[in-house]
């Protein structure tokens, strides 16, 4: 098969036919977990899947579950055991502080029972970046990962789609998307990423590798709500706000301050241009295009 960097190529080279392994997806009961599995299950190959969570006897029947908590480190050791390849998928946490323990607990866990190759998922334009930005978990984890793991691969996801939409939505009644500059996003698809991860977890090649998930173009903030304006059939327009503003409507209307906070250092790594950039790497790492702004918007108002 055909090799990362052929341009003639859909996606990478996959595992041997004869080699079937033990691949865990770590935060398997969230959105972004529940979709990696399916692409796992949906591609065969005999491998086995093992789903770990805090919850696992709520997931599917055609994957193994393993209990395992980042809050609770020693539960990973058992949850990890005997895995050839690993994703381990962040949580939601809002604390600062908290995610990127998490996720050094993880990897911690997974280089500890011996796991043969580790993919984090982190996020665009990760850098060097202190609490409560965003960015500081994702860098935290990286690092220990490319420090400590004898394999490793590392994915990074542009923006949700589907979480742009669910803000869209919210804002439509008011008829403004607002945000700190006239940025430029290239919003990917949360399947269309897990699609990605599946593609990497079964190839091969992957080693020391970065990649970057995102959308097929970068879209400015006008650009994308004129096309959730046109598939809500309601009037939408972008506005630029100054940070003191934009915070102090956050403020406003109620969210607490460590939702405040992740909002606000998106919106700066948005202005900053850490999510403007576009790859192939969807493409590559799961043989299939990823879905333009525009579809997935026609689709979620349809």
């Amino acid at each position: 098969m055909k090799q990362v960097g052929d341009p003639g190529s859909i996606g990478l080279e996959t595992a041997g036919d004869d080699e079937v392994m033990k691949i865990g997806v770590s935060g398997a009961s969230g959105q972004l977990g529940t979709a990696v599995l399916k692409q796992l299950v949906a591609r065969g190959g005999g491998h086995e899947i093992i789903a770990v969570s805090r919850t696992p006897q709520n997931l599917s029947n055609a994957m193994s579950g393993r209990f395992g908590d980042y809050d609770k480190p020693e539960s990973l050791a058992g949850a990890y055991a005997g895995l050839d390849r690993l994703l381990v998928i962040p949580t939601m946490a809002r604390v600062p502080g908290v995610r990127g323990g998490q996720s050094v607990a993880a990897i911690d866990a997974a280089v500890a029972a011996g796991v043969g190759h580790i993919v984090f998922m982190s996020g665009a334009g990760t850098r060097a970046a202190e609490e409560p930005d965003i960015l500081a978990s994702y860098f935290a984890g990286e690092q220990r990962l490319m420090r400590t793991a004898p394999k490793w691969s590392v994915l990074r996801m542009n923006y949700y789609a589907e979480s742009l939409i669910d803000e869209a939505k919210m804002s439509l009644a008011r008829g403004v998307l607002a945000g700190l500059a006239e940025n430029r996003v290239a919003f990917v698809s949360r399947d269309d990423l897990a699609a990605a991860a599946a593609g990497l977890l079964l190839g091969q090649g992957h080693e020391g590798a970065i990649y970057n998930g995102t959308g097929p173009a970068s879209i400015t903030g006008t650009e994308r709500a004129a096309a959730i304006a046109e598939a809500a059939g309601q009037p939408l327009t972008f506005m630029v706000l100054p940070k003191k503003i934009l915070r102090g409507g956050l403020e406003h209307a109620g969210l607490p301050a460590d939702v405040v906070n992740v909002v606000m250092s998106i919106q700066e790594a948005f202005a900053a241009g850490g999510f403007d950039i576009v790859t192939g790497d969807i493409e590559r790492l799961s043989g299939r295009a990823p879905r333009a702004f525009k579809d997935l918007v026609r689709h979620a108002f349809a």
